[in-house]
């Protein structure tokens, strides 16, 4: 995908590595590099070691393996600092080189995003923060593609919604705020949620304190010519969406392996040895099991990219039509009646060789991922959820589930399919939580109360207050306060969240990603970007698109206008903020620069608290609509998952055991 006009990811990664090189060459000498094990999956994005060792970085350990040697006078830690547990890591590291080693150290911190006040505090009480010095990497937002920028916090959805830490929300806040100092202001900040409205105030609030600092760069005061509007969409609003089972090829590898950081560690007996790896004598054709080979997930890999936001329905043929053309490429030699023509093939045979390895590593991935999608108890789930998401009562789907605990399925599945049902019908009934609890808690052990509680806390499982939210098809006047909870059983018939005739194959609505269902959280994205044709849409007078495949376009300035009703009935508050510059510095700029008109303008959309693969599918169909008139550019505070979440809230100490 192009770099986006005025807000360029390969500029943003550039500036990271030059950072990263510019504090490791600041240390004088060889250096023992030990690296948190999230950063330094994160930044292994775009930097080797190879390309380390350069920079004079000797051996890489990780933090978490305390196995640091005194092999080399200078050693570096690269942690986040925010919370206690990294900074008391390295403390105890510094202690145990200062004890046991016979080499008086020089020991540097780098803490990533910003230096704490908790960080510095754990260093002074161990001793050492006279010991060391102390730097900065500024890694705020990570390009992990072209179009996606991503904070890398792993712990942001709990850390929002079950811990209610605050530190995510302002650190995205900072990241948004770079890219106004570097791009102008946000023209427009558009948003639904507390959370997202917290970030907003937050934006607004660094910018005062900026311009009374006099530190605002050059465009920092006036609004972008090439950004048209800021989109900020708090997960707390839709945490109906990610509890689905993802269905694009992309989501549904993240259900089954997952994905961190553009990578998956996959056994090689499903996608087969890494090329030139030495594998121990077995029989022919076959790979040991239980070695795990690490698979490179990006737009790197030209195959990957061409399936990965498809609905895994097709995968299938797609890989069937790239075989058969791969393998009359290969004997195309044959008909070479000429040496140019050899020759060329001979220039093509490594791009061919690639394509190979890729089609034999995807090959293997749509088989496994057949085998599981094809079993009985997959299919059941499936079958829960999409009643569940159709609005059929939900009591109906009780023994099924029911029936899925006395299988003893997987704690998670469990959880995701009850919290489902909590939250697309305003919780469940008493007798039935309870009931469920019971089993729950006799079926996987009495320390999932925790795990219980915790889902309560974060309003993910509670009581339904009265049927009427259940059956009420009104939904909210757009006259009354926010609510408390998200109505989908209003906004499935105002927006239109199921669709019933779902063309995977050439797909002209959002709901393909998941088989029939429009992700409300990417609706609420088409009721700004996509107006016009979302209305006609939903009335039921035409599909969401024209009839040359282009959705009609709606300027952003016109905010939520025309959804109001359908906004009174999604939790959370609603604002639509103009941000405007001083009027001589944007006459200048104007002059200097140009008028904007014409030009593709990008908006910026910013998930709080998450986002899956597979609404990043429905984003990148609406890109595609839109190509044109503008880019979009998804920023958000993490990738996250159905399995991650519950991943996130189960507790994992088994108290029987004593």
């Amino acid at each position: 995908m192009a770099p986006h006009p005025g807000i360029d990811t390969d500029q943003i990664r550039e500036k990271i590595r030059r950072d990263l090189f510019g504090l490791l060459e600041g240390i004088q000498g060889k250096k023992n590099l030990v690296i948190e094990k999230s950063l330094a999956d994160v930044i292994g994005i775009f930097v080797k070691f190879s390309t380390l060792q350069e920079h004079g970085v000797d051996k890489l350990f990780l933090l978490e393996n305390n196995n640091v040697d005194s092999s080399q006078k200078n050693v570096v830690f690269l942690a986040r600092g925010e919370k206690a547990l990294k900074p008391i890591a390295v403390a105890e590291q510094i202690q145990r080189l200062q004890k046991n080693s016979s080499i008086e150290h020089d020991f540097s911190v780098i803490w990533a995003p910003r230096r704490t006040l908790v960080s510095d505090k754990i260093l002074e009480e161990s001793g050492v923060l006279g010991d060391l010095s102390v730097e900065v990497l500024p890694l705020y937002f990570v390009p992990l593609e072209q179009d996606v920028l991503s904070l890398c916090f792993e712990d942001s959805f709990s850390d929002i919604y079950l811990r209610r830490d605050p530190t995510s929300i302002f650190l995205g806040a900072q990241a948004l705020m770079d890219l106004q100092n570097s791009h102008g202001l946000f023209p427009r900040i558009i948003g639904k949620g507390d959370q997202a409205q917290r970030l907003m105030e937050l934006l607004l609030r660094m910018r005062s304190e900026a311009a009374a600092e006099d530190n605002a760069t050059t465009f920092g005061p006036m609004p972008s010519a090439y950004v048209e509007s800021l989109i900020v969409i708090d997960r707390e609003i839709d945490m109906a969406t990610p509890l689905l089972t993802q269905l694009t090829y992309e989501g549904l590898i993240d259900e089954m392996f997952g994905i961190q950081y553009n990578s998956a560690e996959i056994d090689s007996s499903i996608v087969g040895p890494a090329p030139g790896a030495q594998q121990p004598a077995r029989a022919e054709g076959t790979v040991a099991p239980g070695l795990k080979r690490k698979i490179m997930l990006d737009s790197t890999d030209k195959l990957y990219d061409q399936l990965r936001d498809t609905n895994f329905a097709i995968v299938d043929g797609l890989l069937n039509k790239v075989a058969r053309r791969l393998q009359s490429d290969m004997h195309s030699p044959r008909d070479a009646k000429s040496t140019s023509e050899l020759k060329e093939f001979i220039s093509k045979l490594p791009g061919y060789q690639a394509e190979q390895q890729s089609l034999r590593v995807h090959i293997g991935l749509t088989e496994e991922m057949l085998k599981h999608t094809q079993s009985e108890i997959f299919r059941r789930c499936l079958e829960v959820q999409q009643n569940l998401a159709d609005g059929t009562d939900p009591s109906s789907q009780h023994d099924s589930i029911e029936e899925l605990i006395a299988r003893d399925v997987p704690l998670p599945i469990i959880l995701r399919l009850l919290c489902l049902e909590s939250c697309v019908s305003g919780g469940l009934r008493q007798r039935d939580l309870e009931n469920f609890k019971r089993l729950l808690l006799q079926a996987y052990g009495y320390q999932h109360l925790l795990t219980l509680a915790s889902l309560e806390k974060m309003g993910m499982l509670k009581i339904r207050a009265s049927a009427n939210i259940l059956f009420n098809p009104l939904g909210a006047g757009s006259g009354t306060v926010e609510n408390s909870s998200t109505n989908y059983n209003y906004l499935r018939r105002v927006l239109r969240l199921i669709v019933d005739e779902v063309d995977e194959q050439n797909p002209n609505d959002i709901s393909y990603v998941y088989s029939g269902y429009a992700p409300l959280s990417i609706r609420l994205v088409q009721c700004i970007l996509q107006k016009q044709s979302l209305l006609a849409f939903t009335r039921g007078t035409q599909a969401p698109s024209t009839a040359n495949g282009v959705a009609s376009a709606s300027n952003t300035s016109h905010g939520w206008q025309g959804f109001e009703s359908a906004l009174s009935n999604v939790r959370g508050a609603t604002f639509s903020k103009v941000q405007k510059g001083e009027d001589a510095a944007t006459k200048a700029r104007n002059m200097l620069q140009g008028s904007a008109g014409g030009k593709v303008k990008t908006v910026v959309l910013m998930f709080l608290g998450g986002i899956t693969f597979t609404e990043i599918a429905a984003l990148r169909f609406l890109a595609k609509q839109e190509e044109g008139r503008r880019k979009l550019l998804i920023c958000t505070t993490g990738i996250i998952s159905g399995n991650s979440i519950m991943d996130a809230v189960m507790e994992k100490e088994d108290f029987s055991k004593g």
